[in-house]
């Protein structure tokens, strides 16, 4: 298989705008991102990854039926490889140039503000359109943006749809059905799916504690991650991918972790490394009870020998579907920084799951190259999906 690199890098979450933003406070492990926000849930104001940045206006030609929050963060990460994209597009030409995108939001709050004011008004609302709860509009809108004629399309797996979306865009490049595919992951804050946590009673009304003993639930933020993947040597390069689907429950992952355990084993296997090669590990690390047991599961079935690790979710919140590519997109910033995100909890250990090498304030990656990290993503329905990156060869 011919070997695929990420050329470019656009980042907003709750950590900041942009790359050098962004990576300032992941390293130092700044937890100051997360806010409690009321209005989301009635009689409740959990803490969320809300993004603070200004973003960017739609341009005029595509809005008002693109004009909503899910595509004007993806226009905030996109605006950051803008000169990249249009130099590949400008080299292969538009129909060369793919668009793969996980999502789940997509524009799902402004279209529950409509059906809201349909309800006590009778009428929609002027500005409601319907195209704002379409999963493919997120993908559609950078496509007409860029005026890219190549594939276009949006994967929602829930919480590994940003992790498959570079999967899937690794296939189209080694298919040769593309030269380059912009790929990556956005969600937004919706009443929706927070409500749909709280109601599952998933959610902590403190910040997340990941692994802890004293762990209540997750916090949930937003974000976009946007890569360009090409076959043009670089940097960084997308060693492997791994996914499975276990469909042990609707929601519950499966207790033994067998699901996560063949997707990092397919993973390591497609990058044709051992366990004991990869230098970090970016957990799902939701702080939930049950994912956090059986990913400890997995982890020390996959890494015997263990492995430093660390869940980033104490600084964004879940950021849903975006959650695989801006983990992945960590993994970038690592390699290029050479720190690692800090763990960030209590540090009260819980005696029933296995230990694990949590990584400390100001640790780095070995000097010595190649390094190679991993991302691991888990979800509803037992899907999961694991990403391994590293320095080019």
């Amino acid at each position: 298989m011919s070997a695929t690199y990420l050329n470019a890098l656009g980042v907003v979450c709750a950590l900041g705008a942009g790359k050098a933003a962004v990576a300032e406070t992941l390293f130092a492990g700044d937890t100051g991102g997360l806010h409690a926000e009321a209005g989301w849930i009635p009689g409740h104001a959990p803490p969320l990854g809300a993004v603070r940045a200004t973003l960017p206006a739609i341009p005029a030609p595509l809005a008002p039926p693109r004009d909503n929050r899910c595509n004007r963060l993806l226009l905030a990460a996109a605006r950051e490889i803008e000169t990249d994209v249009r130099a590949v597009i400008a080299r292969y030409g538009s129909e060369r140039i793919g668009v793969v995108l996980g999502t789940s939001t997509g524009g799902i709050e402004e279209a529950t503000r409509g059906l809201a004011a349909r309800r006590q008004d009778g009428a929609w609302p002027a500005d409601y359109r319907y195209a704002h709860q379409e999963l493919a509009g997120p993908a559609e809108f950078l496509a007409e943006w860029l005026e890219l004629a190549g594939p276009c399309y949006a994967i929602s797996t829930a919480c590994t749809a940003g992790a498959r979306a570079l999967a899937s865009a690794q296939r189209l490049l080694q298919a040769g059905l593309c030269d380059a595919v912009i790929c990556g992951g956005v969600d937004t804050l919706a009443r929706l799916p927070l409500n749909g946590f709280h109601a599952l009673g998933a959610m902590d009304p403190a910040r997340c504690n990941p692994f802890s003993r004293e762990r209540r639930g997750i916090n949930i933020g937003e974000a976009a991650a946007l890569f360009l993947m090409t076959r043009e040597h670089g940097t960084v390069q997308l060693l492997g991918a791994g996914a499975s689907s276990d469909a042990h429950h609707m929601s519950s992952p499966d207790p033994e972790g067998r699901g996560a355990i063949a997707a990092m084993r397919h993973a390591l296997a497609e990058a044709r490394l051992d366990a004991a090669q990869i230098d970090y590990l970016n957990l799902h690390g939701t702080a939930t009870a049950h994912n956090d047991a059986m990913e400890a599961a997995a982890v020390t079935a996959v890494f015997p020998r263990g492995v430093p690790c660390s869940s980033t979710k104490p600084l964004t919140g879940h950021t849903l579907a975006a959650a695989g590519a801006l983990e992945a997109a960590f993994c970038w910033l690592s390699l290029h920084d050479g720190r690692l995100p800090p763990q960030r909890w209590d540090g009260l250990a819980d005696p029933g799951l296995p230990a694990l090498h949590f990584v400390e304030a100001g640790a780095r990656l070995p000097s010595a190259k190649p390094r190679r990290l991993m991302s691991s993503s888990f979800a509803f329905g037992g899907n999961n999906a694991c990403l391994i990156l590293g320095d080019a060869a």
